[in-house]
């Protein structure tokens, strides 16, 4: 059981850690489409 917490612990992280990049990289290219 705690195992399965842990599991799923990670997939969100590791949703959050893509949701993350893909923001940063919204955000490099309109600070170069400004530039």
């Amino acid at each position: 059981m705690r195992s399965d917490s842990s599991s799923k612990q990670m997939h969100w992280n590791q949703q959050r850690i893509t949701a993350f990049t893909l923001i940063e990289l919204l955000v490099v290219i309109a600070i170069i489409a400004i530039l």
